[in-house]
């Protein structure tokens, strides 16, 4: 149908998704279904349409509930495909944006999709009181375990079901334990992605994914398996590969990404941003510990000054929580601030895929930045992905800049959308 989604081709567990819960299943009375894997593995897609098929031909007049980290990533992720795939089949859908709710018509049958952000702890006030026929969470390991239990004990009308999808996060996940290894008393199909069940991609494209990734998220994005985080955070980085010793050429736009210190270190580092290859051209690095003198913030905005130099910098990127910080520069009127997107897990992978894809150098002045990739590590007594928290100041304004300017420039390593 013209505008309509058409699969190229289907995988075995893709059809398996899509029928699963049919009444010539064997499978058809489980309780519902988890779909784990690998990114670009093709289970998105495909649970999201055998989740609006099931709900249209299942019930009438009824809600469900589309659960995403946040409603714009679920929007992205999922709406977009669900409604071209739903228009395509001849249903027809009715977005009420205001209300973040789709209404899906097939013939005399209509359902209420609702969609829901399930970012934090207080999440799950959004979903209480509402009687749900079934729920799908899109990553559903980004999510608080406290938003799950909401939304699955809503749940409540006959032959309801939960459909999950997620890339894998650390073995002991709350996610992994509480559901995964615990499938079968929670009467739960499971079912286990491949870049290999995506038929739709070509080899070409499997090995420029493979070749994005190192360490734990090669473990976890390439290889789908529920991988503790060890050792050091950045294994790709290599002095030959990514330490420069001749400035690159002036132009495109420059940047500088401070992570805020009194007593701990304060880390700045100048970058230029040209063509998606990002270069640390010199940094300023003050451990007041460490010289006995902490330094005012007056103090530490003279460095930043003496660090810009002449270079027209676009944005001085910080992390939002150094508050008394940005009033001082932003009381100064010489940079524009923004404050950094703080995720730390994703801005650890953005950077190592940055790193992997050469699109991060570093000057060899930056030595303070060299030194502490050499150093930061993964906190190996947390059952939870974090790292140690020393070495870590030039690692946190990298990650900010990775994560707040450089991903926006090289769309396709934004690895949350990545299905």
């Amino acid at each position: 149908m013209k505008g309509g989604f058409r699969f190229r081709r289907l995988s075995e567990k893709q059809k398996q998704v899509l029928c699963w819960w049919t009444s010539a299943s064997p499978v058809r009375n489980a309780n519902g279904i988890i779909a784990d894997g690998a990114i670009r593995s093709g289970k998105t897609v495909s649970m999201a349409l055998g989740f609006l098929l099931w709900a249209m031909t299942e019930f009438d007049d009824q809600n469900f509930a589309l659960c995403g980290k946040t409603v714009g990533s679920l929007r992205r992720n999922v709406v977009a495909e669900l409604s071209r795939m739903a228009r395509g089949r001849g249903f027809s859908v009715k977005d009420k944006r205001s209300e973040n709710l789709l209404l899906v018509r097939s013939g005399r049958r209509e359902n209420r999709f609702y969609l829901f952000g399930g970012k934090d702890e207080g999440s799950q006030d959004l979903i209480q009181g509402l009687t749900l026929a079934g729920a799908l969470f899109d990553e559903v390991a980004l999510m608080p375990e406290s938003f799950v239990n909401q939304a699955t004990a809503r749940c409540s009308v006959a032959g309801a079901k939960w459909w999950f999808n997620c890339n894998p996060a650390g073995p002991m996940h709350w996610f992994k334990t509480g559901w995964i290894d615990r499938r079968q008393q929670k009467g739960l199909l499971y079912l286990h992605f491949t870049m290999e069940d995506n038929l739709s991609l070509s080899d070409a494209i499997r090995a420029r994914y493979r070749g994005q990734y190192q360490g734990v998220f090669y473990r976890r994005y390439i290889l789908g398996q529920w991988a503790m985080a060890d050792g050091l955070v950045y294994p790709g980085f290599d002095p030959a590969r990514h330490v420069r010793t001749e400035l690159p050429p002036e132009g495109g736009e420059y940047y500088i990404s401070v992570d805020y210190g009194t007593k701990n270190p304060f880390s700045a580092g100048l970058w230029q941003l040209r063509a998606g290859t990002a270069v640390r051209l010199r940094e300023y690095y003050y451990d007041g510990r460490k010289k006995q003198r902490p330094r005012t913030d007056e103090e530490h905005y003279a460095a930043l000054e003496q660090l810009a130099g002449q270079t027209p910098v676009r944005w001085l990127v910080i992390d939002p929580s150094a508050s008394s910080m940005i009033e001082v520069i932003r009381r100064h009127g010489k940079f524009r601030v923004k404050q950094a997107d703080n995720d730390v897990l994703a801005g650890i992978a953005n950077t190592a895929t940055f790193l992997e894809q050469g699109r991060l150098q570093f000057m060899d002045c930056c030595t303070d930045c060299i030194r502490e990739f050499g150093q930061y590590r993964w906190d190996e007594k947390s059952r939870q992905d974090r790292v140690v928290k020393e070495y870590d100041h030039a690692m946190d304004d990298v990650r900010y800049f990775c994560r707040t300017v450089l991903r926006r420039e090289v769309k396709f390593a934004q690895w949350e959308d990545e299905r």
